[in-house]
């Protein structure tokens, strides 16, 4: 398998992953003392992208003590604008990393016509 191929689905298994930890935060827009996760990408060698998964801390709204426990809570981090940017921008990866596989099978494809 090619170079490209082989990066371009590193990126789009990387790119599911995204969209679970984005699918995560916005199941969880409701819960109390949520706080969200976000999905950084690094590039590795030779040729691939390596996903990080880290939790946020940015404190949310804090609500009343609970009247059972006695503790306080927040309101969830999740911000629904900014996932849904991540999920639109995400969409968009994957479309374009299906067109580079498509685009290095067409190559192929080419190359082996001439050569024959």
């Amino acid at each position: 398998m090619s170079e490209a191929i082989n990066t371009a689905l590193s990126a789009l298994r990387a790119n599911l992953r995204k969209q679970d930890v984005t699918a995560n935060n916005i199941a969880n827009v409701n819960t109390h003392d949520f706080k969200k996760s976000r999905a950084s990408f690094e590039e590795t060698a030779p040729a691939g992208v390596k996903v990080t998964i880290s939790r946020v801390e940015t404190p949310g709204t804090p609500l009343p003590p609970d009247e059972v426990i006695g503790k306080g809570h927040e309101m969830y981090n999740v911000s629904m604008e900014e996932e849904l940017v991540d999920l639109i921008t995400t969409r968009h990866a994957f479309a374009a990393n299906i067109k580079t596989n498509q685009t290095e099978d067409e190559m192929q494809g080419t190359l082996l016509d001439i050569i024959a």
